[in-house]
């Protein structure tokens, strides 16, 4: 099952995912790359790749999905959720689009799927891009702590985003203003508080992988962090480069939480040079 809407930017084209209606950009041909977003409040597919999709759709099929709980996808029932439930939607994504073998970039949270992703289904992955990634042991930070704990307010949304961007000219009260009303439309806060409450370290030590199994990735693996990240500390990309076998580091310095959006034209050029080496292999 299928649906084209196309009023909406933050909306591509509904499939059903093992019964879920799931809310997906499908752009481009060629070699498939998978995107996996963050977890902010109100965050969708659309607004966390939007500045990069249409450059990476150039010269591949680049799949984004709602994840399991966010943005137009649909909410489960129980408004329950944990890294099974998202593993089993991600590669649901997969199976409903008869992809076998993908590219995947993992955003922060989405890092932490597509982390736990080439661990449990290694031969659906052939290379891998964690970005201001989850997925291992870390204290949880203030500016994590704010996000997962954030109560719909313009004001509140103001400070976040703040939070996440080292480029203050990029916070505008335009943005704010969408973000805070994306952050409230019908159903969107009422998942989103379910998934992380307080207290929140649980949640980040739910979702981190075993060193032994990280350790056994064979994948090529580009591991990308902003240097002042008040999110997610650099400590965790250099955790992940290092017990990695096959992965390089790359550092945006002058750059928060947002690598793709404040350095998108770099960020573009390196996820196409890494997989580029692939494609001619």
């Amino acid at each position: 099952m299928s649906e084209q809407n196309n009023n909406n930017p933050e909306l591509g084209r509904f499939v059903d995912v093992n019964g879920v209606r799931t809310n997906l950009h499908d752009q481009g041909q060629g070699e498939p790359l998978m995107l996996i977003h963050g977890s902010g409040p109100g965050v969708t597919a659309w607004a966390n790749w939007r500045l990069v999709m249409p450059a990476l759709a150039q010269r591949r099929r680049v799949i984004a999905p709602d994840m399991l709980g966010f943005g137009y996808t649909e909410r489960p029932a129980d408004n329950h959720y944990n890294l099974e439930r998202w593993l089993d939607h991600a590669i649901g994504v997969l199976d409903t689009l008869d992809i076998e073998q993908t590219d995947l970039v993992g955003n922060s949270y989405g890092g932490a799927i597509a982390l736990a992703l080439a661990i449990r289904y290694p031969h659906r992955i052939r290379r891998l891009v964690l970005m201001g990634s989850v997925g291992v042991p870390f204290e949880l930070t203030p500016g994590l702590d704010a996000a997962w704990g954030y109560e719909p307010s313009l004001g509140a949304m103001k400070q976040l985003l703040d939070i996440f961007a080292y480029d203050r000219s990029l916070v505008t009260d335009e943005l704010a203003q969408l973000r805070y009303e994306a952050s409230i439309r019908p159903g969107f806060h009422e998942s989103f508080a379910a998934m992380f409450p307080a207290p929140r370290q649980r949640w980040i030590d739910a979702l981190a992988s075993k060193e032994a199994d990280i350790r056994a990735i064979e994948q090529e693996v580009l591991v990308i962090h902003g240097r002042e990240d008040e999110v997610i500390p650099l400590d965790t990309s250099l955790t992940l480069a290092q017990w990695i076998p096959n992965a390089q580091l790359h550092v945006f310095g002058h750059c928060g939480h947002w690598t793709q959006i404040e350095h998108s034209a770099r960020f573009i050029r390196l996820v196409d040079d890494f997989l580029a080496e692939a494609d001619a292999a």
